[in-house]
């Protein structure tokens, strides 16, 4: 097969089957490898200049992004547990300053009550006593006016019943003695 090989190689062009005479038995062209090895190394300059470089720049500045996005959103998880921790201890203190100040609320009307009850108890003693006073003295007019009355009833009657008519000056002077035996009672 080899020889099949030669000779194609050796009639289609008389250089190639100089070159595969010349080199390797096998039928391998050493410029051509030259040159194909020459043409991969500038592709691939080429390629990884303005190919593969920008891919590989961009690919390391997402990666940058991505791990300092992860870094933030952790910075951010912890930032959140902690707020929500310190809400949790303003909400308790909240919660028992409330508890304190319905407390306190509820002991200051407490007291209130208490006093305004003692106010009114106050109020109605006071009014007790002003009206016992204001019917004392009532009571004091009323019985002077009674016994002015009676002691003109008596000098009336005295007067009919000793038919005779009494001056002035003795109905004043009956009326007060009756006065003063009436006081005296």
């Amino acid at each position: 097969m080899l020889a099949t090989l030669t000779f194609l190689l050796a009639s289609a062009a008389p250089e190639a089957a100089e070159a595969a005479h010349q080199g390797n038995q096998f039928g391998i062209a050493t410029n051509y490898i030259v040159m194909q090895f020459v043409s991969f190394c500038i592709l691939a300059v080429v390629l990884y200049r303005w190919g593969l470089k920008p891919v590989l720049t961009t690919m390391d500045e997402r990666q940058h992004k991505i791990e300092a996005g992860l870094k933030y959103t952790e910075e951010m998880r912890a930032k959140l547990e902690q707020a929500n921790l310190q809400s949790e201890e303003i909400m308790r203190k909240a919660a028992f300053e409330a508890q304190a100040v319905v407390t306190d609320a509820r002991k200051v009307a407490k007291e209130l009550a208490d006093r305004q009850a003692q106010d009114t108890a106050a109020q109605t003693a006071s009014m007790l006593a002003k009206a016992q006073q204001a019917i004392d003295l009532e009571h004091g007019k009323m019985m002077a006016e009674v016994r002015g009355e009676i002691a003109r009833l008596v000098t009336l009657t005295a007067a009919k019943v000793l038919s005779t008519e009494l001056s002035a000056a003795d109905k004043a002077r009956y009326t007060q003695a009756a006065t003063r035996d009436l006081t005296s009672v």
